[in-house]
This record gives structure tokens, sequence and C-alpha cells, in this order.
């Protein structure tokens, strides 16, 4: 299904990134991924070369801005070329406003949005030059949702939402696709990086009355059927909730 499709994957070595990693080599496609623990990266292009695919493994923060580029253009000479770019890498860190760790909304805002431009900034040259492809941008339903405890969380994943769609209009021009994707409720460590009593209790409550959430590999087969596409075909958005979720 993607035989011959050369992309790059951020915030690879877990959840979500990880999932579409081992997801897209399945299908044919050679690999690159991104994320900061290149141990867990090691293992993880291990899986996908003992099954017979082809991987790269690369060391990077997307919020530091040479880093982003050094790994897109490092994915780009590795693979040889670059047609598919998944920017997944992103914190969720809950909490209300008052008293809230302004630390915590840089670093958001530093991967969320930053770390996402850096990388698009670096890959869309590449992809013009090399003939087009596929910039595929996670966001959350937080994107289109607003909620009590969130509110930094939501503006920068409808931050995502709006970038996408101005991308798609330039990247049509230089034969781009665009495609924002929004998870509902997912079973990553995303949920894991939050300390606050209250959003501790409030995640556990809405997985409760939720049920079975989704799993990182439902996101990443929404992947997978976006960028198997024929060209003429772009699908601009994709939301996934569980089907218990109501918000």
């Amino acid at each position: 299904m993607l035989e011959g499709r050369k992309a790059l994957i951020t915030g690879a070595s877990s959840g979500i990134g990880e999932a579409t990693a081992l997801a897209m080599a399945r299908e044919g496609a050679a690999v690159a991924l991104g994320a900061r623990r290149k141990q867990r990266l090691d293992e993880i292009v291990e899986r996908i070369e003992s099954d017979g695919g082809r991987a790269v493994a690369i060391e990077a923060d997307v919020a530091n801005e040479s880093q982003a580029r050094s790994l897109v253009e490092g994915a780009h000479a590795e693979l040889g070329g670059l047609d598919c770019l998944v920017n997944n890498a992103g914190l969720m860190l809950l909490g209300p406003l008052q008293g809230a760790d302004t630390d915590e909304w840089r670093r958001m805002i530093d991967v969320n949005l930053l770390g996402l431009l850096y990388c698009t900034h670096a890959a869309l040259p590449l992809m013009r030059d090399g003939g087009g492809g596929d910039v595929v941008n996670v966001s959350s339903v937080a994107g289109r949702t607003a909620a009590l405890g969130s509110g930094v969380y939501n503006m920068t994943k409808w931050g995502v939402v709006g970038f996408s769609e101005s991308l798609r209009q330039e990247g049509a021009h230089i034969g781009v696709r665009v495609t924002c994707v929004e998870p509902g409720f997912v079973d990553t460590e995303l949920q894991g990086h939050n300390e606050h009593p209250l959003v501790v209790e409030t995640i556990a409550k809405m997985r409760e009355q939720t049920g079975k959430v989704l799993e990182p590999e439902d996101i990443a087969r929404a992947i997978v059927y976006v960028v198997a596409q024929p060209e003429h075909v772009s699908i601009n958005e994709v939301l996934v909730r569980p089907s218990g979720q109501t918000r």
C-alpha cells in the first residue's frame, strides 16, 4: 500500500508515533523515527528491521529549531528522499490557569506548535522539489472542544487545526496534501504526564465513562488510510473518537 514512500514520524518513541511508524513500515514505507529517547527509537527500529522493513532512528527535540531542521534533513538524507511528514510530537499538561506553572505552558507551545512549525518549514521545500507528498498534523479533539483545566492545551491544538487549513491551501500549489488528525481519548503516555489531583481525577472519570478507549493503532490505521489515497484525493480532516466518548 505504501511501497516506495519515505516518511518521517515525530514523537515516534511511544504511543501514536510508535504505532504509526510500525504500521507504515508494515505497508512498505521506509520510515525515519524522530524523538528524544534514542534507546527507545533503536528498539522500534530493530522491530521494524526484523520484520523486513526499513527504518532509521534520529534523536532530536523538535522544540529546538536547529534539531528539528537536522531531523528533517537527516531523514531526507538517510531515506533518499522525503514525501511524508507526520507531526505527532506533543505534550498535554493540564490544570487550572490559577497557580499554574507557566513553564508547562511554554513547553506545550514549544512542542505542540513551534516544533510542528519547525519540522514543516524544513520539510516543505524538500517535498516540493521531490515531487510532492503528505503532511499529517496530529491535533486532538481538544482542538475542537474546550474544557476547564485544558485552556493552554486547547489553545495549542486549536492552533494546529487552523495552521493545517492554511497549510492545505499553500500545499495545493506544490503537490503537498495536508491532513489534520484529531484523536479523542487514546490510551498513551500522554495522560500520565499530569500530576494535578483534579486532572488525574477527571481523566480517570472520563475513562470510566467512556468505556473502551482508543489504542494508538486505531489512529495509526487512520493515518495510513489518509496517506495511501490516490494522488488526486486529499483527506483534509479526520476526527476519531472512542464510540463511548460524548465530547
